[in-house]
């Protein structure tokens, strides 16, 4: 008799597991994806919408073409998970499951921080992304803020493209303008190590982009466009573009999986729950490193992460008892927005502390993340 696994989130991971269920498994196994969303966004290419380099229906593919894959898509929230009696409850009804797999994600919270959503452009939403290209043409003067309002936020490096990129653009376009980005962080990608941060910081300083780290924010003034920090210094600003405060999905609150930080606790190379045949991967979990900070929260991890779980559920459903492991490996593409990329990779779980380099930017290393976009939305749709 066939195995039922149920697929909750559609991003990278959850878009991982399906497919490679689909291939692993014989037709008598029934794979379910749901995801409130009707569409997969590649968020990566967020950064290229803002910019005006992408048309926001390039970087979308529908869930519902999954199907033509043996996928069931259920369109719908997650409403609740009860483990006990293995049910997954959504707005479209409940389903019983053999085998679960959590990839919903960080969920964003705006309303979180205080005058966030009168005074920012939320740059971790298309719709934000959208609204930022089309402010920024008309944008002559003055000083952009992007802020980082708390930790941990996934895409450890999007803010500093998004810098880089915007520098570029006002360059090119002769713009009296002036860019800061304000941070909680002492270095970008802090989890790197100093070498790979202080590159960044190099890198945004050639550009004439200043770095203000170790500043957490305390609340917005839309009217007087200040952001006011713990510390009571105050930043002013003409155009605040924001990274949004971070969460677990409401859906997972007090739910038996959480560690003691409040995200899912995992096996960090299995990615197994404390809960028999429940799996979780990607930003909903939290893995701690050596050095005392968790891994990072980025797309490339999970999508790693989604192979190992994908093999090791269809091991375990053909009664096989080989398992693959997960190596901490992971990469990621730093745009400068002239046609350059940088490219930092290495192992996060090494002892006695992460080893990743970053590689010098090149036009080549441009070309290959968009190479990599065109292949994600063919290969998984």
């Amino acid at each position: 008799m066939g195995k039922k696994i149920i697929i909750l989130g559609g991003g990278t991971g959850g878009l991982v597991v399906a497919n490679r269920l689909s291939k692993f498994l014989s037709k008598d196994n029934e794979i379910v994806l749901v995801d409130k969303e009707k569409n997969h966004i590649f968020n990566p290419s967020l950064l290229w919408v803002m910019a005006g380099w992408r048309n926001q229906q390039k970087i979308q593919k529908p869930l519902s073409i999954l199907q033509r894959k043996g996928i069931k898509f259920i369109n719908a929230e997650v409403s609740k998970i009860d483990f006990e009696n293995r049910k997954v409850v959504t707005t479209e009804g409940e389903s019983d499951f053999d085998y679960l797999v959590i990839s919903l994600g960080a969920s964003t919270f705006p309303d979180r921080a205080n005058g966030f959503e009168e005074a920012a452009y939320n740059l971790y939403d298309l719709s934000g992304a959208v609204k930022i290209r089309e402010a920024i043409k008309n944008f002559e003067r003055g000083r952009i803020v992007i802020l980082i309002s708390s930790k941990p936020f996934k895409c450890p490096a999007a803010p500093y493209e998004a810098a880089l990129i915007l520098s570029a653009y006002f360059k090119k376009k002769r713009r009296d303008v002036e860019i800061k980005v304000v941070t909680p962080e002492l270095l970008p990608m802090g989890v790197a190590g100093k070498e790979v941060g202080n590159m960044v910081v190099s890198l945004l300083q050639s550009r004439g982009v200043t770095f203000l780290p170790q500043h957490q924010m305390d609340r917005i003034d839309p009217s007087k466009r200040e952001i006011h920090f713990q510390d009571k210094e105050k930043v002013s600003y003409d155009f605040l573009i924001g990274i949004p405060s971070h969460g677990l999905p409401p859906v997972l609150s007090g739910s038996p999986i959480l560690g003691k930080n409040g995200w899912v606790k995992v096996n960090m190379r299995t990615l197994e729950t404390d809960i028999e045949n429940v799996l979780a991967l990607g930003d909903v979990t939290t893995i701690p490193l050596v050095v005392g900070k968790p891994l990072p929260k980025a797309g490339v991890f999970a999508h790693l992460q989604a192979d190992i779980v994908a093999h090791n559920i269809a091991e375990s459903v053909k009664g096989a008892s080989s398992k693959k492991e997960f190596n901490g490996n992971g990469y990621c593409f730093i745009e400068l927005g002239d046609g350059r990329a940088g490219y930092a990779s290495g192992n996060f779980y090494a002892e006695p502390s992460p080893v990743v380099k970053l590689k010098k930017p090149s036009r080549f290393r441009h070309w290959e993340k968009v190479l990599f976009e065109k292949w994600w939305l063919w290969k998984w749709f």
